[in-house]
């Protein structure tokens, strides 16, 4: 599943390929994608006539923010938009196409068919489901050190679990946190509240640290993912840790182990996380 780097590189091309453009036709061929409104007729309705002013991004969602509304996508495991020509043949992949004006199309392709889309009157997105029980963004003013210990004491989850937890902070996924307990030198199952102030401390900033760095790069190609243009990010030449079981470790030279924590396989360096 596309985590925030890997979802920001893909709002980042979306808004150069599509800002300023008129939809005048929706076509969907797997209405179960559309969460919202519960009919998918009103969700073509709807966009027929809207343009598309930007396109933001709440952690792993996609934020279309359009004349009147705002069309919130989630990629899920292997969803991937593509603008093209209008006259360009799709696969059977594809399922949903949005019409514009100038004659092309920015086409949804999701081989698993796990993507959600929910369409909501701007201004009321953050209110509801999904938006609404997300926690902060890990760039943003509110994740400080004093909120993420704060959370972190409340629960006696294994911290691997607490990371993954989108109500504590949003965008982490199984890659990222991997990445950055490795980073920081904190097993994947110690509990959360069993971390010390300094270890809080090291952890808050290698969770930004190694987002930021996945962003610059890209976000990471593993499985299926590549950004709308086709391109694959590059942050995976950076890995320490995660899909390198048996490799020795960067840091130590252990080799490292993989286990399974909170149904996810995690991989981490028994010498260096403690």
């Amino acid at each position: 599943m596309p985590e925030l780097p890997e979802v920001e590189t893909v709002r980042r091309t979306l808004s150069e390929l599509t800002a300023g453009k008129t939809i005048v036709d929706v076509r969907i061929l797997w209405p179960k994608m559309i969460k919202r409104p519960g009919e998918y007729e009103q969700f073509m309705d709807a966009l027929r006539g809207q343009t598309i002013e930007e396109i933001g991004r709440r952690g792993k969602f996609l934020k279309i923010v359009l004349t009147d509304y705002v069309l919130v996508s989630h990629l899920r495991m292997e969803g991937r938009y593509q603008l093209s020509q209008s006259d360009e043949p799709a696969d059977k992949h594809t399922h949903i196409f949005f019409v514009f004006s100038d004659g092309t199309e920015l086409r949804y392709r999701d081989v698993r068919k796990f993507g959600t889309m929910h369409l909501f009157e701007k201004g009321t997105e953050e209110g509801e489901l999904p938006l609404s029980i997300l926690g902060p963004e890990p760039f943003s003013p509110e994740f400080t050190e004093e909120y993420f210990a704060g959370r972190l004491k409340k629960t006696s989850r294994k911290i691997k679990s607490a990371l993954l937890d989108q109500s504590i902070v949003v965008g982490l996924g199984n890659i990222y946190v991997d990445e950055a307990l490795h980073k920081a030198g904190i097993h994947p199952e110690r509990l959360a509240d069993s971390l010390s102030p300094g270890e809080i401390l090291k952890l808050h900033k290698q969770v930004i640290t190694t987002l930021s760095e996945a962003v610059e790069k890209g976000g990471s190609t593993v499985r299926s993912y590549v950004n709308t243009q086709g391109e694959m990010g590059m942050f995976q030449l950076e890995l320490f840790v995660y899909g390198r079981k048996g490799e020795p470790c960067k840091t130590c030279g252990t080799p490292l182990e993989k286990s399974v924590v909170g149904g996810r396989g995690t991989h981490y360096c028994t010498n260096c996380q403690t």
